[in-house]
């Protein structure tokens, strides 16, 4: 069974890590993300959201299967980057 989290919540971390992501290049490390994206959301915010690591992992797992992002093919570390499609 998929997680369900609230609306604002989805959104708050779905546009944090759409800032982030590049288009292309090496793209940026998993482990990296929960970081960068707890740095595009404002304090009020984040007291708000929870654990943003578990936030960022769901909303990413949810974003590569809706196609919107994708993991740099043969990283390892893995590496994410916005999809090209």
């Amino acid at each position: 069974m998929p997680a369900r989290i609230p609306g604002w919540k989805y959104d708050l971390v779905h546009s944090a890590i759409l800032a982030i992501l590049p288009a292309s290049g090496e793209g940026i490390e998993f482990r990296e993300l929960p970081g960068l994206v707890e740095g595009k959301i404002s304090r009020l915010d984040l007291e708000k959201l929870g654990l943003v690591s578990w936030y960022t992992t769901i909303v990413k797992l949810e974003m590569e299967l809706r196609g919107e992002l994708e993991r740099v093919p043969g990283s390892k570390p893995q590496r994410l980057q916005r999809s090209m499609n």
